[in-house]
């Protein structure tokens, strides 16, 4: 029944290897998302903030552990010519990915509960057993996923996003009753659902090349840019991703860490995760249009697409940030819909330029990838500590996103040098989705500015998403041709 729906709908796909590969990423990873989305406002109001707070620390450090889960090795698996050698860049990577779970498990056994009563926490102490289960789910996930990329199995890996997020959610509504702890269940089994069909055929190849250890340690040696650069610079990010929620529930309240985590959850998931689909393609396809010198086109035309998406979702945020939130999931939460507000213009620019950020693996640059997420990293602890410094909540969320939103230009203007493309030509995408965004959404944009007079806010924002809704089918239609 499943390839009586599938086999059609493949017809569907446009034929440009580029935009069919999008296709299939999206369509999995928005269905996904959608699912998440859907539910969220159900799982607000049988979870309270705190049980949330209790997931974003969980996940904060559960995402500090998967990026150097393997090393950064699972990132070089599309890199070599022959599947020889990329079949012992995955022995590798999985080999990393259990140690670095046999380091967890051991952290976890020796300093749990103190590390939960530092991070103002003590209720996770408990439940930190997940931690290692996590790091082994989802640093084996990572590799796999990037040897599915290598095999341009695109359609399994958006097979894998859906059951990804129905195992999570199922888990996180029955087990409401248990409170921070149903949340804590339904995520680490939303990591491991959809690994093992990845993985069968990711070590069916390593069984059939039959990589040795001799060859798994000569491209530990021919790779060790990764470990050595692009873990430090995965590290960083990651840290400054995942800085507010830890020190949220540290310096204010879990409470506070959890209004935070709800708002990053709503925008970053479909922004990030969409963007994320576009990048593993524009990966698969980078290297091939670097040494063909149309690096500089591919870059400016996947730029635009992505600045045309995002910038409709960014202005409804801040024009109307706090209601939206109080409609869909209940009053308690306006507080995270200011967060969202100022949060907007900075997962914008992660939004647009973060599949870009596959150019310092494909260059081979990772020493400046280093560079730029340190400056990132310290940008956004300054902006923290100025925060908690004046003891005002809202002040840290501005600031932070603020500064990290100027980092992330920053980085576009780089990206614009390095592949030969003027900046101001990229300035010029973003003022033209914005000029276009900005008709699209002139019914709201009215009634939050004059009041809702001749128009109810409801109805403006129905009416915008109806014409953005338009806009995006042309730019989905403009893609098949």
């Amino acid at each position: 029944m499943l390839n009586r729906l599938v086999v059609p709908a493949r017809k569907l796909l446009p034929t440009h290897a580029f935009a069919r590969g999008v296709s299939v990423l999206v369509g999995g990873t928005a269905g996904a998302q959608l699912l998440t989305l859907l539910a969220a406002p159900l799982l607000t109001r049988l979870y309270a903030p705190e049980d949330f707070g209790l997931l974003a620390v969980y996940g904060g450090l559960l995402a500090l552990f998967t990026v150097v889960a393997s090393g950064r090795y699972q990132l070089a698996i599309p890199l070599p010519e022959t599947e020889r050698e990329a079949s012992a860049v995955l022995a590798l990577s999985l080999l990393v990915v259990c140690l670095t779970t046999m380091v967890s498990l051991l952290l976890v056994a020796l300093g749990g509960r103190g590390l939960a009563e530092l991070l103002g926490v003590p209720a996770l102490a408990p439940w930190l057993w997940l931690l290692p289960l996590g790091v082994a789910f989802a640093g084996g996930y990572q590799a796999v996923s990037h040897w599915a990329v290598r095999t341009r199995a695109f359609s399994t890996i958006a097979a894998t996003r859906i059951k990804q997020s129905l195992a999570l959610l199922t888990i996180q509504l029955l087990a409401s009753p248990m409170g921070g702890a149903g949340l804590l269940l339904g995520h680490a089994a939303g990591q491991g659902a959809g690994t093992l069909t990845l993985a069968r055929p990711a070590l069916r190849a390593v069984r059939q090349h039959g990589v040795t250890p001799r060859e798994v340690w000569a491209v530990a040696r021919r790779y060790c840019k990764f470990p050595l650069f692009s873990t430090w610079s995965g590290l960083f990010n990651t840290l400054g991703k995942q800085l507010p929620p830890l020190l949220f529930a540290a310096l204010f309240s879990p409470v506070a860490a959890g209004l935070y985590a709800l708002a990053h959850r709503v925008l970053a998931m479909p922004m990030t995760l969409i963007g994320e689909a576009i990048g593993k393609v524009f990966f698969a396809s980078a290297a091939e249009a670097h040494r063909r010198g149309e690096l500089g086109a591919l870059v400016a035309r996947v730029h635009g697409v992505l600045a045309q998406l995002a910038m409709p979702a960014a202005i409804v945020l801040v024009l109307s940030g706090p209601e939206l939130f109080a409609l869909v999931f209940g009053q308690r939460w306006r507080e995270a819909g200011e967060f969202a507000r100022w949060m907007a213009p900075w997962l914008y620019m992660v939004f647009i330029t973060s599949p870009l950020s596959h150019l310092f693996t494909v260059l081979e640059r990772q020493g400046q990838g280093l560079i730029f997420q340190t400056v990132l990293l310290v940008v956004r602890v300054a902006a923290i500590a100025t925060g908690a410094a004046a003891n005002d909540l809202l002040l840290t969320v501005a600031l932070f996103s603020l500064g990290s939103a100027l980092c992330w230009i920053g980085f576009l203007a780089w990206i614009a040098r390095l592949t030969g493309n003027r900046p101001v030509s990229l300035a010029l995408s973003t003022l033209t989705a914005l000029l276009m965004s900005l008709a699209l959404l002139a019914p709201l944009v009215v009634v939050e500015t004059l009041g809702p007079v001749w128009l109810p806010w409801g109805a403006a924002l129905l009416l915008s998403a109806a014409l953005v809704g338009i806009r995006y089918l042309l730019l989905f239609r403009k893609a098949y041709q």
